[in-house]
């Protein structure tokens, strides 16, 4: 491993830090460096605070700052270029006289997407892009999908039994993975801008869909109720955390319970997606029923699909779980008695 690449991957350490506290901007890391040494390291914290780079640079210390014009900048994310909440970090870096930066990736998003680039090498910096891209962008996989395909990054999620069912017949709730799974899925709620799924789940299963197990921000609830049926006693419109309800009839986004209206003979899973992209929701975790799921499958839409199964429940009379699509790497973890299996596209 090379002096650039070791350093890069340095920053997207860091940047991770920064998970479930800095959406819809994406995590990012910088590391100052003066001849082998790290003079100063930073990452974003907070969405709306100071980026990585700013952050990177106010920890050098006082017997260093005389170092910072012959140091080599290391971030995994295209400087900004622009004022948002924040200040250009291109325009920091200028300020500093530091000679050298080292980009890990290119930041995909219109108002930055090779500004920054440009603006240092204008001011004649020293410019390296493609360092550890590969690392740098699957660090921030639902930043680069949403602005590269826009649409949020998808993940189907469901539960079944060994021999493949996701519900008993009729209507009573088969409760299928262990308080460890349970725990985890609470996780993986935490990690997403919002959670989907379909009028049957949400009155059968009547779930809160927040990730009351596990701590930070609650998803935004989004539920299919096409013709407004579902009663308004259910968790899932309690206010304990924004729901918008897509359907055929009503159209209000004023409140913290949503309605977002769609049309009948349009694809609705475009129609969804289309609207998640325009509402700058980045990332969503579809959680059912069968129907949901299929319609996403169907579409072959999707960036993840998380499969929970129990290996010791057998259900004889049930309602069959969707088949996995034909996918590329996948990665397997066991919890108790549940194998936890991630499928991604090929």
């Amino acid at each position: 491993m090379n002096r650039d690449t070791a350093f890069m991957l340095r920053c997207v350490e860091l940047a991770r830090k920064g998970a479930g506290h800095v959406a819809p901007n994406p995590m990012v890391g910088a590391v100052l460096v003066h001849g082998q040494r790290i003079i100063g390291e930073g990452w974003h914290q907070q969405y709306g605070e100071a980026h990585a780079e700013v952050n990177c640079i106010k920890t050098v210390a006082p017997q260093d700052q005389a170092l910072i014009p012959e140091a080599t900048m290391y971030v995994s994310l295209e400087p900004c270029a622009h004022f948002g909440k924040t200040p250009p970090c291109a325009d920091l870096i200028i300020a500093h006289q530091i000679p050298r930066v080292v980009i890990g990736s290119q930041d995909p998003f219109p108002d930055v997407n090779g500004k920054g680039i440009a603006k240092l090498r204008a001011a004649g910096v020293d410019v390296v892009t493609g360092i550890a891209s590969e690392a740098c962008e699957e660090l921030n996989h639902r930043f680069f999908t949403f602005h590269r395909h826009h649409r949020p990054y998808v993940i189907l999620k469901w539960a079944m039994s060994a021999n493949g069912k996701m519900a008993a017949n009729g209507d009573e709730r088969l409760l299928i993975s262990n308080d460890l799974s349970n725990r985890l899925v609470h996780q993986w709620r935490s990690e997403e801008a919002a959670i989907l799924v379909g009028s049957r789940t949400a009155l059968l299963d009547n779930p809160s869909l927040t990730n009351r197990l596990w701590t930070g921000r609650h998803p935004i609830r989004l539920v299919v109720d096409i013709d407004l049926s579902l009663p308004a006693h259910l968790h899932v419109f309690d206010g304990q955390t924004p729901t918008i309800v897509f359907n055929t009839l009503k159209h209000d986004m004023n409140d913290a319970l949503k309605f977002y209206q769609v049309t009948g003979d349009v694809d609705l899973v475009n129609q969804i997606l289309h609207a998640l992209y325009v509402l700058k929701i980045q990332s969503v975790l579809v959680e059912g029923g069968a129907k949901t799921l299929q319609a996403f499958l169907g579409q072959n839409c999707w960036d993840e699909i998380r499969v929970i199964t129990n290996t010791t429940l057998h259900v004889d009379q049930g309602l069959q779980a969707p088949a996995v699509p034909a996918s590329g790497k996948k990665e397997t973890l066991t919890l108790l008695n549940d194998l936890v299996t991630i499928y991604y596209p090929s």
